[in-house]
């Protein structure tokens, strides 16, 4: 079982980096053949070289990073061929070159993995000696690869989207789970299940990061891809989305640690459990929204009628003061997801009743 679960990981993992692989690959015979057919340059290796760094294979393939790691390979590359042309070369050279590039790749990233793939590229510009005659062709082919690169997010995109959407997906199934536990704690005073909604909330952050992640890189390359500019107002939307499941899993973690020690005495409380089961269902059909946009109005009508509803005394209305408690911690919640939904957020707060 262990053996299948491994390999069929592997295949997705294959099969997600397909198109940043393909990418890379078209990206990187397109900066050589510059480079050799059309500037002369006998070896371009840092034309590919550099392409390849600048692409990477990162979740995170907004033009501004490929921008940024090319031109900061660029930059280290040529300070080597300065240096070197300055210098020469030789092994206290080297240590020169490094430590320059290195320091310099510091400054201008915070990525470490940044500053290596510099050094590296400079490491090769001071042992590998250059064609004869030439001067900074090094240089040119990584403006070349870099040029190509970004050409290449804008022309042969990864669509991101799949991936924020992918994301999208996994976030509200496991909200939905989180909501469905909490919802079987207060109903059947159920401490266990209070303690297996928190911990699936808790494995959410991660998750919001990741479509976090995905999203902004969607959006990015959108606005410069020829292909991808009609998802622009898709993803925009998306935004609305993920905020919305942000602040519920937020508010569902706080309430699931209250629940958790709620039910302790013993005590079924079926009215908060169905108020807390429609707002998972409010959030699921946000959820559902974004694959079928015509559900949108169904989960604002179900949010505003159990907005409407949100007082203590309407739901519990013989409730202990804890219980009193909860049913105030879902007036925010409920609030949030009618934001969620497009509602104003002045309109929404004006639909819950006064306490």
């Amino acid at each position: 079982m262990h053996v299948r679960a491994t390999l069929r990981s592997a295949g997705r993992r294959g099969a997600e980096s397909l198109p940043a692989v393909i990418q890379i690959v078209v990206a990187s015979v397109v900066s050589y053949s510059i480079s050799h057919y059309l500037l002369g340059h006998p070896a371009p290796f840092i034309a590919v070289a550099v392409t390849i760094t600048s692409l990477g294979l990162t979740r995170d393939a907004r033009p501004r990073r490929v921008f940024d790691n090319a031109l900061g390979v660029a930059i280290g590359i040529t300070l080597s061929e300065l240096l070197v042309f300055v210098v020469g070369r030789g092994v206290w050279q080297i240590a020169i070159v490094l430590f320059v590039v290195l320091l310099i790749a510091r400054v201008f990233s915070p990525n470490p993995a940044f500053a290596v793939a510099a050094a590296v590229q400079s490491a090769i510009v001071v042992i590998v000696p250059g064609p004869t005659g030439l001067v900074f062709t090094r240089t040119l082919d990584a403006v070349v690869a870099g040029v190509v690169a970004l050409a290449a997010t804008a022309l042969i995109p990864r669509n991101p989207n799949k991936d924020a959407a992918r994301e999208r997906r996994r976030l509200f199934a496991a909200v939905d789970e989180g909501i469905g536990s909490v919802v079987d704690c207060l109903r059947d005073a159920d401490e266990a299940a209070g303690e297996l909604g928190l911990a699936r909330l808790r494995r959410t952050q991660p998750m919001i990061d990741a479509w976090t992640a995905s999203l902004e890189s969607a959006i990015a390359v959108a606005r410069i891809s020829p292909f991808l500019r009609s998802r622009l107002p898709e993803l925009h939307r998306d935004v609305r989305f993920l905020a919305a499941a942000d602040l519920a899993a937020r508010h569902m973690r706080t309430l699931a640690r209250r629940t958790e020690f709620l039910v302790r005495d013993g005590v079924r409380r079926p009215a908060l459990a169905e108020i807390v089961e429609q707002l998972g269902t409010g959030m699921r059909l946000i959820g559902d929204e974004a694959d079928d946009p015509q559900v949108g109005g169904s989960a604002r009508s179900l949010l505003t009628d159990v907005a409407r509803r949100l007082t203590p005394s309407g739901i519990v209305p013989d409730g202990h003061v804890t219980d009193l408690a909860i049913v105030l911690m879902l007036r925010p919640l409920a609030v949030d997801l009618l934001v969620g939904t497009g509602m104003p957020i002045d309109e929404a707060r004006a639909l819950l009743p006064e306490v």
